[in-house]
């Protein structure tokens, strides 16, 4: 059997406010200060405050986003609306042993990893070892697969565990927030200088993977639960604030396999829209 993921879809194309920022110079002397933590600490501050109850109504009508999806809450601030609880029949868990999950909503790429390296879209690399902060651990996942799961900001913004799993060691690296949108990562290695919690997973059923999640622009926050020991697979993880975001995840040399359309669309700068608990790979025989 092999999971096949419809039709891929070329990113929409980014605005003349993201142009300006990644293709001009006095863009970019813009773009130092809009990456900064500090900045984005100050906006998620806000958007967590009751002063920003004004910004939902917006939102919602600017995404078109059928809130009749979702589980009815009298928000507090922004953040509580962009958090927001999807219905659970409308998230059903895939639990076959044979089939690997997407953690979230948002648009999946892979690529293969060999040397340490990833070549992404546009022909642009990342090591591995820069993104997950260690040489060692890094070592563990040449040859495997390397799933991008990039969440725009009208996307669900909670995340799952992709199976039943004991939590090893976490970090939580520092760095800037780019955006994730594919211009920028036409200009910066984004996945390794951007902020970004990584968590090992003792799977069940595919081995020792790295699930990363990378902040954005104007994220105020990753934020994780507090969970430690067992997890079962579609329990929740955590959550993006405001903005859009990134999962990648890591699976070791032979343990998942994924349909070569995925690669071969994933190199053309092609995406495909994924649903949380959504299968997008199967276990290697």
């Amino acid at each position: 059997m092999s999971v096949l993921l419809g039709q891929p879809q070329t990113p929409e194309k980014d605005g003349g406010s993201l142009r300006f920022l990644y293709h001009t110079v006095p863009g970019r002397v813009v773009l130092k200060l809009l990456s900064a933590r500090w900045l984005s600490k100050v906006c998620g501050a806000y958007l967590d405050s009751g002063m920003s109850k004004w910004l939902i109504k917006r939102f919602i009508k600017s995404y078109g986003i059928d809130m009749t999806q979702y589980e009815s809450e009298d928000y507090g601030c922004f953040n509580d609306c962009f958090t927001r609880k999807i219905r659970r029949e409308l998230r059903p868990i895939d639990q076959r042993e044979d089939i690997f999950i997407s953690p979230c909503d948002g648009y999946l790429t892979a690529y293969r990893i060999k040397d340490d390296t990833v070549l992404s879209v546009k022909q642009s690399t990342y090591s591995i070892s820069r993104l997950i902060g260690s040489k060692e651990d890094a070592q563990r996942y040449d040859g495997g697969v390397c799933l991008v799961f990039r969440l725009c900001a009208d996307n669900y913004h909670r995340y799952c565990f992709v199976d039943d799993c004991s939590l090893q060691e976490g970090r939580f690296i520092k760095g800037r927030l780019h955006t994730v949108r594919p211009i920028a990562l036409e200009k910066y290695p984004v996945f390794t200088e951007n902020c970004r919690e990584v968590t090992f997973l003792e799977t069940d059923n595919f081995g020792r993977a790295a699930q990363i999640e990378v902040g954005a622009m104007l994220v105020g926050k990753i934020k994780n639960h507090p969970i430690s020991g067992r997890v079962k697979r579609g329990e929740e993880k955590g959550m993006f604030l405001y903005g859009g975001s990134t999962i990648v995840m890591l699976l070791e040399k032979d343990i998942i396999s994924v349909d070569k359309s995925v690669f071969d669309a994933s190199q053309n700068g092609m995406e495909y829209f994924v649903k949380q608990g959504q299968p997008v790979a199967e276990k290697m025989r």
